[in-house]
């Protein structure tokens, strides 16, 4: 019993929303008890117990990316329920949550948000190596993180080490030309610690426009450096820094087009480039006992980008945060039953494709956690933006979770609103045809959604059930403008999102999990007209087999794509249905040594035709084989 509870133990934390309360549900009938005691970093102004959280949240643990062979964080995202991507070609994916378009999506690494300025941040060549965990919170956000966050959050996490010294190193070379290697080093003690990982990854990528041409290739080299030392036993410093550099390749597209072959057109000549740089530093005060405690923060997003070798666009974010948090009920900030939370807030933005503009936002945010009857956990909050160009804003999120003695059985629900102002492009854009409209306001959505968590098999399962359902005010349109050319409008109406998440995991036997997702979402435009890129069903299904006596594993995924819709640039045009589609990724791992496993992987077993965005082709079958060393 007890190797069935640990591995079922390890498969709720490695894909099952941290909503759940995992370490109840898989110990009920064992004497050896687990308390898992995971933390959702990003679901509140401070870290929230995963066995109290009301709102839907997935963690994707650096354990299960690797037993899983995903690579890639866009690959990781397409097996969480409520999460939609799509790919335009290797260089340009788009994640969208609960049918919230991508910019209603913020993408946060290490806490720090991705994207500089206001766009919206393409994940293209982010690999998995070095990461620690994966966070995806599931509906509106913004009273935690501001606009762009009404229809959730996703924050990547890096590996920071344990206690001691530690160093490893990965390769992999793939059937195609593919080929990375990673490296980690860390050394900690009681006191604090640093690290450095890096990751040189040249994916040989695919033939976007399914020609059978050549194929567009990605390169990216990052490296992370982080650090925090108890400088005295009240006073904690740390920093964190990020610098990532790719070169991609692209096609062409021909808007001439007649049918989706000919849309997307090969063509070597199309390149870009981009440098990412992401800087965080904290220092944290702890008074009273731990009663109270005090965050400064500060956080720079400097990303460059250009194509073809033209004009280099610089977007940047700077942030400026100080947090306040208190144990009402005279418990440390980390235990305390009833937490209250202050944060304040400036945050200013800037891109080089409009140096007249730049805007800044004034926040204040407070929040309220409490615990009573050991049984029900409650989550409130508010916030209020000072916007120096939008219209003010006020947002808010109520989160509850009630787990029945005995049973397991958890009831968990939330509602809140969020915003999302208009990009720099939309507001004055004057290029390519399209004008930008000054008078836009910012989209506003509320949104709700309420789910049961049931045990079964003795523990040894776990299933939960999840409806949500949102509305969004004004948003914002791309349209053909009176006399020619295009522009921007808010629509008139409200756009209409709902649907159901469902996930499950089972420990069938000592050696073998496992796991299953489904989404099914409906979502509409004001007039009635599906919103493109977001498929009505999405179901996967896994297993993980332990071999070799617990040296080896095998993964299995298959994932099944229906319904789903996109713009077409060619004859007819408008809108039109995609094809489905079935993909199935194998992966393997053996133990060598204690230290050293080798690695195979096959992603698109069947090499199935596959398309996310009208035109462009998905990737074809291909093989990696490698080793993964750590000391």
């Amino acid at each position: 019993m007890k190797r069935i509870f640990l591995s079922s133990t390890y498969l709720c934390a490695a894909i099952v929303p941290l909503s759940l309360t995992c370490g109840q549900a898989l110990a009920q009938d064992s004497d050896a008890a687990y308390d898992l005691g995971e933390l959702i970093l990003s679901g509140g102004l401070t870290p929230v117990d995963a066995q109290t959280y009301g709102r839907a949240a997935t963690v994707i643990t650096g354990a299960d990316l690797k037993s899983r062979g995903i690579a890639s964080v866009q690959d990781a995202l397409r097996a969480v329920p409520g999460v939609s991507v799509s790919s335009a070609g290797g260089s340009f994916t788009q994640v969208r949550i609960r049918g919230g378009e991508a910019s209603h999506t913020l993408i946060l690494i290490d806490g720090v948000e991705a994207a500089g300025g206001d766009g919206e941040y393409s994940l293209s060549g982010l690999d998995t190596a070095n990461i620690e965990r994966i966070e995806v919170l599931r509906g509106p956000q913004s009273v935690l993180y501001g606009s762009n966050a009404s229809s959730g959050v996703i924050n990547i996490i890096t590996r920071s080490g344990e206690i001691g010294t530690h160093y490893g190193t990965s390769a992999e070379v793939g059937s195609h030309g593919s080929t990375s290697v990673t490296g980690f080093l860390s050394q900690r003690s009681e006191r604090g610690g640093v690290s450095l990982s890096f990751s040189d990854v040249h994916d040989a990528g695919y033939d976007f426009s399914g020609d059978g041409g050549a194929r567009d290739s990605t390169d990216r080299k990052t490296w992370v450096l982080k650090g925090d030392v108890q400088v005295l036993d009240s006073v904690k410093l740390g920093f964190n820094l990020r610098q990532s550099e790719e070169n991609y390749e692209f096609d062409n597209t021909n808007f001439a087009a007649v049918d989706a072959a000919s849309y997307i057109v090969e063509d070597p000549t199309q390149h870009g480039t981009s440098d990412e740089t992401t800087l965080s530093v904290f220092a944290q005060h702890d008074m009273l006992d731990g009663r109270l405690q005090q965050r400064l923060t500060y956080e720079l997003t400097d990303n460059d980008a250009t194509t073809n070798g033209g004009p280099v666009t610089t977007t940047t974010t700077e942030a400026y945060k100080y947090r306040l948090s208190f144990g009402i009920d005279g418990g440390d900030v980390a235990s305390a039953n009833h937490l209250a939370t202050m944060l304040l807030e400036h945050e200013s933005d800037r891109s080089s494709t409009n140096p007249l503009y730049s805007r800044h936002t004034q926040s204040v945010a407070l929040e309220y956690r409490g615990k009573f009857m050991d049984a029900l956990d409650v989550q409130a909050g508010v916030r209020f933006d000072d916007n120096s160009v939008f219209e003010d804003a006020t947002s808010w999120t109520l989160g509850a979770s009630y787990t029945f003695a005995g049973s397991g059985i958890r009831l968990h629900a939330s509602a809140g609103t969020g915003v999302v102002n208009p990009t720099y492009f939309e507001l004055y854009a004057n290029s390519f045809g399209t004008v930008g409209n000054p008078n836009l306001k910012p989209e506003e959505s509320r949104s709700f959604d309420i789910g049961i968590e049931v045990p079964f098999a003795q523990g040894r399962g776990l299933v939960d059930v999840t409806y949500f359902n949102e509305e969004l005010e004004d948003e914002i349109t791309w349209v053909a403008a009176v006399g020619g050319g295009s522009t921007y409008i808010n629509q008139t109406g409200t756009s209409k999102r709902q649907g159901v998440e469902v996930q499950g995991q089972y420990a069938a036997t000592d050696t073998l999990d496992l796991r299953l997702f489904y989404t099914y979402l409906d979502a509409e435009n004001p007039d009635g007209s599906v919103e493109i890129r977001r498929p009505k069903h999405e179901v996967g299904i896994g297993m993980t087999a332990q071999t070799f006596g617990g040296r080896g594993s095998v993964s299995v995924d298959l994932r099944h794509v229906a319904d789903n819709a996109d713009s077409q640039f060619f004859p007819p045009f408008g809108t039109a249905k995609l094809p489905d589609y079935t993909t199935v990724d194998v992966a393997a791992r053996y133990a060598v040594t204690d230290a050293v496993d080798a690695t195979l992987r096959v992603s698109n077993l069947f090499d199935d035709a596959q398309s996310d965005v009208w035109g462009y082709a998905g990737r074809d079958r291909t093989i990696y084989v490698g080793f993964d060393a750590n000391w």
